[in-house]
């Protein structure tokens, strides 16, 4: 399903929190909610000032019912500023959201599935969940297991869910406690046909792209979702400069490479928003005081080292001070 340009005022029914840093938010769009694919996103226009907002995509938390869509957004004090804002909302507020769409469709074909979470990484397999242990109920043509990890115990948010849905087929990993997730083993344990579905952090995607590549199982059985990375630098300001424009813009530590480049007019094709799906990958011409810091999950690690380009709506430049200068796909009409 590809993202829609079509939009929805929704109001903010209830915001309820699931752990001290993971906060749900019950969204009832005028006219009640259509119908949305597990594992599908909603793009939110989040209010940052009183004039200005950015857009930001939250997982969807189950399938829809009751006229309602359901969102889980984690508190990140080090963040862009959206999850900030979004919990400053309070019930009430009025929101402008695009339609669902999702980039991690699942196979309804499947007959074996393994779902993988970390951290607020549940949030777009709990719909995925609830469709294959429905399928699992009604038909028996599916087995499906789930593993969710998280750091604490609190922080297993949703597993209440998942537990009423799946029972034993729910494993829970506590990392703070001694637990480890033995990733090896698991996708051992596997059918040849099987597929793993798996959502967390950028470290974890590469952890399970490594072991799968190593069990010989091909690719396309392999799906995932990432929520973003920290990177391996903590976010600042920057510079970008495009010579073909003529321009010099400043980035700010809480703002994208690509809502900088938006704001001042410079046109950058781009869909996830994530660093999934490549389309907003730029050519990099030099950097200039620092290095890239890579946080997309899109280029590979042999285009990572070579450094010719990076993924606008994620990836940043680090360095005091760092400037990155960029060959955007911009040609100035010949004069006549």
């Amino acid at each position: 399903m590809k993202a829609s340009d079509q939009t929805y005022t929704v109001t903010v029914d209830r915001i309820t929190d699931l752990s001290p840093t993971v906060r749900e938010f019950t969204l009832r769009p005028d006219g009640g909610a259509v119908a949305h694919a597990p594992g599908s996103h909603l793009g939110v226009e989040v209010p940052v000032g009183e004039r200005r907002t950015v857009s930001r995509h939250y997982s969807l938390v189950g399938l829809p019912g009751g006229g309602v869509w359901r969102i889980a957004v984690k508190h990140l004090p080090g963040g862009r500023g959206g999850s900030r804002a979004m919990w400053r909302l309070e019930e009430g507020a009025r929101l402008q959201v695009r339609a669902p769409a999702s980039h991690f469709e699942l196979d309804h074909r499947a007959t074996e599935v393994l779902l993988l979470a970390a951290g607020i990484g549940v949030t777009p397999l709990v719909g995925m969940a609830q469709a294959l242990a429905a399928r699992a109920a009604a038909r028996g043509d599916v087995r499906v297991r789930m593993l969710q990890v998280a750091r604490s115990a609190e922080e297993l948010v949703l597993s209440d869910r998942l537990s009423e849905m799946l029972g034993d087929r729910l494993r829970t990993v506590v990392t703070g406690a001694g637990q480890t997730l033995d990733l090896e083993a698991e996708i051992a344990a596997l059918g040849r046909q099987a597929q793993l579905y798996v959502c967390g952090p950028a470290a974890l995607m590469a952890r399970v792209r490594s072991a799968w590549a190593a069990s010989g199982r091909p690719a396309v059985q392999l799906r995932f979702e990432t929520f973003g990375t920290s990177g391996d630098h903590a976010a600042q300001a920057f510079t970008v400069k495009l010579p073909r424009h003529g321009l010099t813009i400043d980035v700010p530590a809480d703002s994208t490479l690509l809502d900088a480049l938006e704001r001042a007019g410079v046109e950058v094709l781009a869909d996830c928003r994530r660093g999934e799906c490549g389309l907003c990958a730029v050519d990099v011409l030099a950097v200039e005081g620092g290095t890239i810091d890579h946080r997309d999950v899109f280029l590979s690690a042999v285009q990572r080292a070579a450094g010719r380009q990076l993924c606008a709506c994620v990836s940043r430049v680090s360095g005091s001070p760092a400037c990155v200068v960029l060959d955007s796909s911009y040609r100035p009409e010949a004069s006549s």
